[in-house]
């Protein structure tokens, strides 16, 4: 069974930085994919960032230039740097591994950006 916890949402203000971070454990060979999603209330889940095994990222236009991903595989996290807050970045953000054969998800942390 694999579990994935996510730590570090909370409340910034626009213009500040927050960091978060996800860490899987359980019986895990190898991790594929990492990603971070976000939900904001009454629109559909959506990419933020994701980062492949190799390295290779890539992110939604929304964020780029001002939000970064990174992966530990020695610790099995990912993290998600979040520069430059709007307050459109307000949502629940979600971590997301491909750990063959299934995918799994964090059960979500609360980002709320002030105006």
């Amino acid at each position: 069974q694999v579990q994935l916890v996510e730590s570090g949402g909370g409340l910034v203000q626009a213009g500040g930085s927050l960091r978060l971070s996800c860490a899987a454990s359980g019986s895990i060979l190898r991790i594929n994919t990492m990603g971070w999603y976000r939900q904001a209330p009454g629109k559909q889940r959506e990419l933020v960032a994701r980062i492949t095994s190799d390295g290779s990222t890539n992110y939604a236009d929304s964020v780029k230039g001002r939000f970064t991903i990174s992966r530990d595989n020695a610790k099995n996290t990912v993290s998600l740097q979040m520069n430059s807050a709007k307050p459109e970045d307000t949502a629940v953000y979600y971590c997301r591994m491909s750990i063959s054969p299934s995918v799994y998800w964090g059960q979500g942390t609360q980002v709320t950006v002030s105006s």
